[in-house]
């Protein structure tokens, strides 16, 4: 009789390996608390506005929502949206470069800052920045001065979004900034490498997808934003009406459905516009 055969009868039959204890629930639990909350948070009042559209029937719908009105609102809520997307994604690089490269006096403070809009109730910072920005606000009335407009203008829309979008591509920058190595850049400039390709070789490629977040972040806050737009906007029709304020306005004339496919028609174009961007955003982490 052989070695091999007598072994495992005196060994026994196997025990099967001991799993590693999780610190959370198994996959079963979590996931199934997932999906409850996300359906009772998300798809449920999504669906809901989605039946309450269904209810105009289809030419009624596209009446409502793609009127001319609706199409003016949907230009300036999505086209000031990118635009201070934009601005806060060039300022917002060089605030958290500045913030975590560098130290100056009152750096703590301005990083408090940074997060004011967070904390601060968007009403205040539309009230705020109406008054500043008015013909006889601080810096409205320098402006007026050069035939510049600024409250109560689609200028005023942008302002008003880049104020409240800033910190969300600052926080998402900001530690992708602090984990950079700066070994990398030095090693580059010891290879003869000059500023600017060390920006646009080293530094930039490992910050694309966290500023393409940041940036989507904050596109989304912009597209939804209502309380801080309406004191500085004007909200004049075909001019600078923005499309919350449009769907608030249908509501408080009881005309529910309209409102509902106004709606709609605002989540397809977020879902469709943050579906490119978080496309290219998972492209430039598998390329960078």
């Amino acid at each position: 009789m052989s070695v091999q055969s007598v072994l495992p009868a005196v060994a026994g039959p196997r025990r099967p390996l001991l799993r590693r204890r999780s610190a959370i629930p198994g996959f079963g639990l979590t996931m199934g608390l997932t999906l409850t909350i996300l359906s009772l948070v998300v798809l449920a009042p999504l669906s809901a506005v989605a039946f309450k559209a269904a209810g105009l029937g289809w030419s009624d719908f596209l009446a409502a929502g793609f009127s001319q009105r609706a199409l003016n609102a949907y230009r300036l809520s999505f086209g000031a949206a990118l635009i201070a997307a934009g601005v806060n994604g060039v300022f917002g690089l060089a605030t958290v470069w500045a913030i975590v490269r560098y130290r100056f006096p009152g750096k703590t403070l301005l990083n408090a800052l940074i997060d004011l809009p967070f904390a601060l109730p968007t009403a205040v910072a539309g009230i705020a920045l109406a008054t500043l920005y008015s013909s006889k606000g601080w810096v409205g009335a320098a402006l007026a001065h050069a035939g510049i407009k600024v409250a109560y203008t689609p200028v005023g829309v942008v302002i008003a979004l880049t104020f409240i979008g800033l910190p969300f591509v600052v926080r998402t920058l900001e530690p992708v900034v602090r984990d950079l190595a700066m070994d990398v850049e030095e090693a580059a400039a010891s290879l003869g490498a000059r500023r600017v390709q060390i920006l646009g070789r080293v530094i930039l490629p490992a910050l694309v997808p966290a500023w393409l977040t940041g940036f989507a972040l904050a596109f989304a806050r912009g597209v939804g934003e209502y309380g801080s737009v309406i004191f500085i906007a004007g909200n004049m029709p075909f001019k600078s009406e923005i499309a919350p304020l449009l769907i608030v306005i249908q509501l408080e004339q009881f005309q529910y459905r309209e409102a509902a496919a106004i709606a709609v028609v605002m989540l397809a174009a977020s879902f469709l516009l943050l579906f490119v961007i978080n496309a290219i955003q998972a492209w430039a982490r598998r390329y960078s």
